[in-house]
């Protein structure tokens, strides 16, 4: 074990002072994956896709009591949106602003870290290329001020300065596999809110208006033929100025 951190900050002091800030972002790297691949793992749980039809089935028929129920003890965004979404019933006309305000406001929670880590994978093949070409300016400073005798001395130079673009190289790698994964599952997320929303917007509506509707044609009809002040007097006399046949 303790050979091999001794290889470990051997290797660290031949690759020059640009290891250190590569090790940081390395460091930082597994952090963030690890905790976002915990937020991912209990949001996306197994069973999740059957939990969340039922949600959309229960928002599609604006049942806000089964949707409570169905969520209750349960913290995720998934059941806090569905809870919001049927609390506020929403209606067809504001199904698109409504997914466009619920996707808005849970983002910032399904992507974050999103920007740090693609920042990792950005500056990390550069700092590897300049700890390169910093290595790479030594060895010819060496060798054009006639120090170094031996050709092979500087070849073993520029060779430790690559250390720097490899170990880059790999950060970035590392990075970027659990980034784009993270990436496709805020997809996910993005995707089955739209849907809640849609659900929400979609639930059966007319039924009070055709109620409404239907209450008004009776009580319409009614009052067509309701009799008022001095009814049967009036429906005797417009009889009587009918025409009668002979």
């Amino acid at each position: 074990m303790e050979a091999a951190l001794e290889d470990v900050v051997r290797l660290f002091e031949r690759g020059g002072p640009v290891m250190w800030p590569l090790l940081g972002l390395s460091v930082l790297s597994l952090g963030l994956t690890l905790e976002r691949g915990w937020f991912w793992a209990r949001l996306h749980r197994p069973g999740r896709r059957r939990r969340n039809e039922r949600l959309i089935e229960l928002l599609r028929r604006g049942d806000e009591g089964r949707v409570r129920e169905e969520t209750a003890g349960e913290k995720s965004l998934y059941a806090e949106a569905a809870c919001d979404l049927a609390h506020r019933r929403v209606v067809p006309e504001s199904a698109g602003p409504a997914a466009i305000e619920l996707t808005e406001r849970y983002r910032p929670t399904f992507e974050r870290f999103a920007a740090l880590m693609a920042t990792i994978i950005t500056a990390s093949p550069l700092l590897g290329i300049l700890g390169t070409v910093l290595g790479i300016i030594g060895a010819f400073d060496l060798l054009g001020a006639g120090r170094v005798d031996d050709v092979a001395a500087v070849a073993g130079g520029i060779a430790q300065a690559l250390i720097t673009t490899a170990f880059g190289l790999v950060v970035a790698l590392l990075t970027l596999f659990p980034a784009m994964l993270f990436r496709a599952q805020g997809d996910v997320c993005l995707g089955t809110l739209e849907r809640f929303a849609a659900a929400a917007g979609s639930k059966p509506s007319g039924a009070k208006v055709s109620r409404g509707g239907e209450s008004g044609s009776k009580s319409s009809a009614v009052s067509s033929v309701a009799p008022v002040g001095g009814g049967d007097q009036a429906v005797e006399e417009a009889a009587s100025s009918l025409p009668r046949s002979s």
